[in-house]
């Protein structure tokens, strides 16, 4: 059996990230809630895709890559870390984008332009069509010009990647410990491309294996992610040699929270946002960990999560989307 840190990584962001207490939000829904805060990562404006890119970048430097290409949505925090992470190795990023071409570049659109991407944008109705094309017409464009190329998938959802929330269970419990606290009862995360979910899933049930994990999608059906993140799952624990077996029924989605698509706030989302800041201090962002938020909120009064239960919420970062969408934040 191998651990987490038997494999290749560069070191990007700042470890480990704290474990917070949020007592008032807590209090007021008669649960245990810590907050395990992956929006200080650090590198490249934070988030939960810098555990991955460790693995991933240390990849893409072994292979001598010159150009790393990834897909997003026009708010992807991936996308974002990406091209800071291929500028922080010398190479070049281009990043394929769903959405049209904005009329202006705010949140983490303009950090990807501050970073130097190259970005090309593609409608949203065609975008699950023309994306694989995209991505391998830019990779065939760089391989012409001598410069190998690497396609990160969306989200750097790989079982590579996965090993980053594999190591993030295992910070946590070093700090659980470190205060004498037992693990928590339930994990609540969002999903987008389901990497977090799966590496979190293999590493919890190494070390906490009575730890109930719930993905809040703000994406996809529950069926879909349920595939995904099992077999991702399967594939990062084998990558381990740890004797995991892994099916779909096993991971727990919860898909009503999506609001009307993905990258468009929610009402649910908008005010968790609100009460999230107004009682802890702490920013959520509309596309990501607000309706992971309202997800968790929701599950608690609809007791799927029970009162008193000990409960960790990953904030997987995501602030810069706050601004593009300070209009509808204001009107809500």
């Amino acid at each position: 059996m191998k651990q987490s840190n038997d494999f290749e990584r560069v070191e990007l962001g700042f470890f480990p990230t704290p474990l917070e207490r949020l007592s008032n939000l807590g209090a007021a829904l008669g649960i245990e809630l810590d907050i395990k805060r992956d929006d200080y990562t650090g590198f490249g404006g934070g988030g939960n895709k810098v555990r991955k890119l460790e693995y991933l970048m240390a990849d893409a430097c072994n292979k001598q890559v010159k150009v790393v290409i990834t897909t997003g949505g026009h708010q992807s925090n991936h996308a974002r870390m990406v091209a800071a992470a291929a500028r922080k190795f010398g190479m070049k990023p281009i990043l394929v984008l769903r959405g049209n071409q904005p009329e202006v570049y705010q949140g983490n659109l303009l950090l990807d332009k501050l970073f130097g991407a190259e970005l090309e944008f593609l409608d949203p109705e065609g975008y699950f069509t023309q994306i694989e094309g995209a991505m391998n017409a830019h990779a065939a464009t760089a391989e012409a010009r001598g410069e190998k190329a690497l396609i990160i998938p969306l989200g750097g959802a790989t079982p590579l990647g996965a090993l980053g929330y594999v190591r993030a269970i295992e910070e946590m419990d070093a700090q659980l410990k470190s205060r004498n606290q037992q693990p928590p009862q339930v994990i609540v995360a969002p999903t987008g491309s389901g990497g977090t979910l799966a590496g979190l899933y293999v590493g919890a049930r190494q070390y906490w294996p009575e730890t109930q994990i719930v993905g809040i999608s703000v994406s996809a059906k529950a069926a879909w992610f349920q595939d995904k993140i099992s077999t991702m799952a399967q594939d990062c624990a084998d990558l381990l040699e740890w004797p995991q077996q892994w099916a779909a029924e096993d991971i727990w989605i919860e898909d009503g929270f999506v609001g009307t698509a993905y990258g468009v706030p929610s009402p649910g989302g908008i005010e968790a946002i609100y009460r999230v800041a107004q009682a802890e201090g702490v920013l959520l962002d509309p596309i990501y960990t607000g309706k992971a938020m309202h997800g968790l909120i929701s599950l608690v009064e609809q007791g799927k999560i029970q009162a008193g239960a000990r409960v960790i919420f990953v904030h997987c970062g995501g602030s810069p989307a706050l601004y593009p969408f300070a209009k509808t934040l204001l009107e809500h």
